[in-house]
């Protein structure tokens, strides 16, 4: 059975991820609307991302015999300055969920609860992952800056992104 402050905890991590979901698919259609949809297929995958992170929590809380809590969640922005803009939203918004799993591995070290520290590995090498994915892209377009021609090849590069990979 799973701890009452670390079920809310995982509680609000689902909602953290399934608002970042909805944070990249809203990303998503905005780059549909300035016809990038290369970067707009990178976000659709991302947001996919999100929604399996939330279920993994969802099913851990499960099988710990929790119920699993969700939230309202706020609407994310929809528009955005630049494709530059959007990507360093979404690294930071990477930044502040990874500094929510190291709050709830915390957690589960101060609780001794080995079971739930040893699932979140995944989430911190996950998170990894996350961050260096958003940054490589941030990096890449302060590259392009303004130009038509390094914008349109970057949007043809990261539309060949696909879910799972």
């Amino acid at each position: 059975m799973i701890g009452k402050k670390m079920l809310e905890r995982l509680n609000a991590q689902i909602n953290e991820e399934i608002a970042s979901s909805y944070l990249y698919l809203s990303m998503s259609g905005w780059f549909h609307t300035v016809n990038l949809p290369g970067f707009a297929a990178w976000m659709r995958v991302q947001a996919q991302e999100e929604l399996l992170h939330a279920a993994k929590l969802f099913d851990y809380i499960v099988q710990r015999g929790g119920a699993p809590r969700l939230k309202a969640l706020e609407a994310p922005a929809a528009k955005w300055a630049s494709p530059l803009a959007a990507f360093e939203a979404a690294y930071k918004h990477e930044q502040h969920i990874t500094a929510c799993i190291h709050g709830l591995v915390e957690a589960a070290a101060a609780e001794k609860d080995h079971a739930t520290g040893e699932m979140l590995r995944w989430f911190v090498t996950e998170q990894v992952e996350e961050e260096a994915s958003a940054d490589e892209v941030v990096q890449k377009l302060r590259m392009v800056k303004e130009s038509a021609g390094g914008l349109l090849y970057l949007d043809k590069d990261l539309g060949k992104r696909t879910f799972g990979k």
